[in-house]
């Protein structure tokens, strides 16, 4: 006898292993599968050299008592268990341009945030007060924001646009790029990117700024953990090839590549949009829909060096390092040109275990086009599928992060001869691991202009067929959280989820 499960999910990034959970806790019989070695999607860390470092998640917000990630996490039952290091209260990011020295900070708390920014720029106080104001006001017209109430979206506020919200802002046009210096958060373009992406992005930041110790993945391992304990299975090495529907269009099964079959009574997909049509077949989905969702352009895709340096050589800084060669640059980072890369850069470092005030290793990422690896796009290179792409792509690699250490040098002068060892990924690698369309950062462009485009239900046109994850509606650890909750309020139904919390909250 085959096995039925009630829920089955496939793929197990946040999204999936959060649903996963919320269900499996309402004693629903709940199976998860993941094509992968490794479980967790973004959250994927890996180790070199005896280090842990992160593909995807470099920091988090919202954790303090009280807030809403806090809160999420606490009925998820991981909170007490998540090990984290606070990062620097008067400054989390700091933003830099070209040759200029300062650092300007980005700093925890909304009256501190105004005023490390007030100390840069002296008449623009009651401006940065008033962008606080906005950014609450705009995180709180969101459904879950602020955990229960909200279920609608408010459709004035979608279609703010960042450029024009941050230019009504303040006139000062440095200060404008400092506001917007951490896009590279979602994606970097600030020219059409609605306004309430960056803002449901920054605020949770100013509230609480906190790293991962030991890096992203101990989030999925908790869940993981949580999962089980509540009696859900959990398989890797299980990549869904095949949806299998009755005679009356109802999906009842699916099919892995390794001929396994796993019946449900309902499905919720977590991975990319695009493949779960291409699961479901075109000819069961509205012409309309597919059309739209074909026609979404990915977010930029980008290129990583994590350098492991040698011992008491660099000085450790909790804090994320935003570099844009230029102030402009800010409004279109992703749009570079091949001969300036690395126009704009994200670094951040890792304390060493004996020595804390030193860094252990750097991380380093700038945007990086998918045609720029374009030529090696049919090589597969996983733990779980592995092969060589080749003595070309390996010098294609060298190249940049050759020019990548040569930018920050700039920054971090004595840099080179403080480094061990240099490992990279590129946009393939993001492809491969975590699955995303040509590599994407965070899914799908969003445009202030046509909000609702990049918007799908959870709901799908199958009738027991769910969608969760960064394609739908939001990106990032609180957006995909949030996200997961409205999937299981569909399934389960929005006063149950809301009563849940409700009392988790009150606990």
């Amino acid at each position: 006898m085959k096995k039925e499960y009630d829920i089955l999910v496939i793929g197990s990034g946040l999204g999936g292993l959060v649903s996963a959970l919320i269900l499996a806790k309402e004693g629903l019989k709940v199976c998860v599968l993941e094509k992968n070695n490794q479980y967790g999607g973004n959250l994927q860390t890996f180790s070199r050299d005896k280090l842990i470092f992160d593909t995807g998640v470099h920091y988090l917000g919202g954790l303090s008592k009280g807030q809403n990630l806090y809160q999420f996490f606490s009925y998820l039952e991981i909170m007490d268990d998540l090990d984290l290091q606070k990062m620097e209260e008067d400054g989390y990011d700091r933003i830099t341009f070209g040759d200029d020295e300062i650092e300007y900070p980005h700093a925890q708390g909304y009256d501190n945030f105004v005023e490390q920014l007030t100390a840069y720029f002296p008449d623009e106080k009651e401006n940065l007060e008033s962008y606080c104001s906005e950014i609450q006001y705009v995180c709180a017209q969101f459904p879950r924001y602020h955990v229960v109430g909200k279920d609608q979206y408010n459709e004035e506020i979608l279609h703010l646009n960042t450029k024009r919200f941050i230019e009504s802002v303040t006139q000062n046009k440095k200060l404008q790029s400092v506001l917007l210096g951490s896009n590279f958060l979602y994606g970097g373009d600030s020219e059409h990117i609605p306004f309430y992406v960056h803002a449901l992005t920054v605020n949770s930041y100013i509230q609480s700024a906190y790293k991962c110790v030991k890096g992203g993945s101990q989030i999925s391992k908790l869940l993981i953990r949580k999962l089980r304990q509540y009696g859900a299975e959990v398989y890797k090495h299980a990549e869904v090839s095949e949806m299998i529907f009755n005679e009356n269009q109802i999906l009842t099964a699916v099919k892995t590549r390794s001929g396994k079959e796993y019946a449900a009574k309902r499905f919720i997909s977590n991975i990319e949009i695009r493949t779960t049509i291409q699961l479901i077949g075109k000819d069961r989905l509205k012409k309309s829909f597919l059309n739209r969702v074909l026609s979404w352009k990915p977010v930029s895709s980008c290129f990583s060096i994590y350098l492991v340096l040698k011992p008491q050589s660099v000085r450790n800084f909790n804090y994320n390092r935003y570099h844009y060669s230029s102030e402009e640059m800010v409004w279109n980072a992703f749009k570079y040109t091949k001969d300036k890369w690395p126009e704009t850069y994200m670094l951040s470092s890792t304390p060493s275990k004996h020595h804390p005030e030193f860094a252990e290793s750097l991380t380093a990422i700038s945007y990086m086009d998918f045609d720029e690896v374009k030529a090696w796009e049919k090589t597969i290179n996983t733990i779980a599928d592995e092969h060589e792409r080749g003595t070309a792509y390996e010098k294609f690699k060298l190249e940049k992060a050759e020019k990548m250490i040569n930018a920050l040098e700039k920054k971090v002068p004595g840099l080179k001869r403080s480094i061990h060892k240099v490992y990279t990924s590129s946009p393939l690698s993001y492809r491969d691991y975590i699955g995303g369309f040509d590599g994407n950062m965070y899914g799908y462009m969003k445009s202030s202009e046509n909000p609702l485009k990049t918007m799908v239900s959870p709901r799908t046109k199958i009738d027991n067929l769910y969608l969760t994850g960064q394609s739908v509606n939001m990106h990032g650890i609180l957006g995909v959280t949030i996200g997961a909750f409205n999937t299981c309020a569909e399934i389960l139904g929005k006063e149950r989820i809301d009563e849940r919390l409700t009392l988790n909250t009150n606990d």
